[in-house]
């Protein structure tokens, strides 16, 4: 199977997880570029080691792709692979008006319908896999969020399709690193808490303060009441804005 843009497609029944399968990938000399597609993951994972349910109907697919730059470069696909996302959303079910929320995860209404996971998995040559777990035809319940799903009506190949297509534009305007500076404007363009109050939770430290933007290196530039601004590379963040928009909807 080929989609539009040329990219090949691996697709399994059922994996362990697409993430892993990059890895194994990159281990036996790999490089891609390439899609691993998957109806059913059997260990999928999200942020922070958490466990990201995969049962069939919903997509489950990592891209692996190759840069010449250092691993570093790397952490910069996090909010590329989040602005395709929501640039997919935007095309397939505009009406759902999607906001992203530090770093990557891209929510409807307040409620999360997409995990991105994006990890090196090789280096010489920096080999990098962006697992996307997409909420179609149904979400998890009993999660420590609310979730929720894009609906009915979606096949799960046309969301691949339109996220091949919009992956690729982003990754294009990323360039490697050159380009970050467009991707932090287009970020912060459809970021939620912008402006607003932030609480952030990184090991025992809780630190709460203005949400200002995103440093050059992608970190939460958080500013204290009086003025310090302290960057946040990890940890648990809560935006005000994100909290009242759930209770809207909830």
């Amino acid at each position: 199977m080929i989609l539009g843009t040329g990219h090949p497609v691996c697709h399994f029944d059922r994996i362990d997880s697409t993430n892993l399968e990059a890895r194994r990938l990159a281990d036996d000399g790999e490089c891609g570029p390439l899609w691993l597609v998957s109806d059913e993951q059997t260990l999928g994972r999200g942020r922070l080691g958490r466990n990201w349910v995969s049962e069939p109907g919903n997509l489950y697919a990592t891209f692996f792709f190759s840069i010449a730059e250092r691993p570093l470069a790397a952490a910069q696909v996090s909010f590329v692979a989040a602005l395709a996302v929501h640039d997919t959303v935007m095309v397939l079910r505009p009406e759902l008006s999607p906001r992203i929320k530090w770093p990557n995860d891209v929510l409807i209404g307040g409620a999360k319908f997409c995990g991105v996971l994006p990890e090196v998995v090789g280096e010489n040559p920096t080999r990098i896999a962006i697992g996307c777990g997409v909420n179609i035809a149904h979400a998890p319940e009993g999660t420590p969020y609310p979730a929720t799903s894009l609906g009915a009506g979606l096949a799960v190949s046309a969301v691949l399709a339109k996220l091949d297509e919009k992956l690729s534009r982003r990754l294009a305007q990323w360039d490697e690193g050159r380009g970050f500076a467009a991707i932090r404007a287009d970020w912060a363009a459809r970021a939620l808490g912008l402006g607003g109050s932030v609480t952030a939770t990184s090991g025992t430290r809780q630190l709460t303060g203005t949400f200002k933007g995103l440093a050059v290196d992608g970190a939460l530039m958080l500013e204290e009441a009086e003025g310090t601004i302290i960057p946040i590379h990890s940890g648990e963040v809560s935006f005000a804005e994100l909290e009242a928009l759930r209770r809207k909807h909830a």
